[in-house]
């Protein structure tokens, strides 16, 4: 999916964007809800930061095809740490990022999963408002309907978002999603099967002298 934040997010948000401020300073001094989410051992030699959006059909299908051997065989296996970073396209994924973040950590993987394998249930529903449909579906993540309009309204947490998002634009010329930081090397050509990430997880481990097999 081709980059059209600035666009879509500009037509649809009036609140400026808050300041840009170093990775992961707003969870460690305002926001807990911008805390990393990440997944795997903290002593994972490779980090790999998916940056993703909600709506990106092309992050939907790697999420339902390739992630699940992800998962298995190089998180779970102990090889990398995972890291999810938001980056949405647009203000229906962006308003999905807040929920995600809201939620209880436990919950945000599953969470985050779920949107991206149901995309046609609440960000391209035919008949009805994504925003409702995203009700929906954080009701069964637990989330209350109060507690949904607090969060789809909270400005300090769309400005959290955004900062990070322009961050990692700059620090990283993202202008598509999903793109993948495999420690230092960032890949921007989109999806990869399995085989192909496995290589660049073998490649990054290679970089700081670890030999594993794929």
């Amino acid at each position: 999916m081709q980059l059209s934040r600035r666009v879509l997010l500009a037509a649809s948000l009036s609140a400026p964007a808050a300041t840009l401020a170093p990775r992961f300073a707003l969870a460690d001094a305002v926001d807990p809800r911008m805390a990393q989410r990440s997944f795997g051992s903290a002593n994972a030699k490779v980090v790999v930061e998916e940056w993703f959006s909600l709506t990106c059909t092309h992050c939907a299908r790697f999420a339902m095809d390739v992630f699940p051997d992800i998962r298995k065989k190089l998180i779970d296996a102990g090889r990398i740490r995972y890291v999810f970073c938001d980056f949405p396209l647009d203000r229906v994924a962006l308003m999905a990022a807040q929920v995600a973040r809201a939620l209880p950590p436990e919950r945000y993987e599953a969470f985050v999963l779920s949107l991206l394998s149901n995309q046609d249930r609440w960000a391209f529903v035919q008949d009805g408002n994504p925003e409702d449909q995203l009700r929906k579906m954080s009701a069964l993540a637990g989330m209350s309907a109060d507690n949904f309009d607090r969060v789809v309204n909270d400005v300090t947490l769309q400005n959290a978002i955004l900062a990070e998002q322009n961050r990692a634009e700059a620090a990283y010329k993202i202008d598509s999603t999903p793109t993948f930081r495999f420690n230092d090397d960032v890949y921007r050509q989109g999806e990869l099967t399995y085989d192909a990430f496995a290589q660049k997880v073998a490649d990054a481990e290679k970089a700081v002298g670890v030999h594993a097999a794929q």
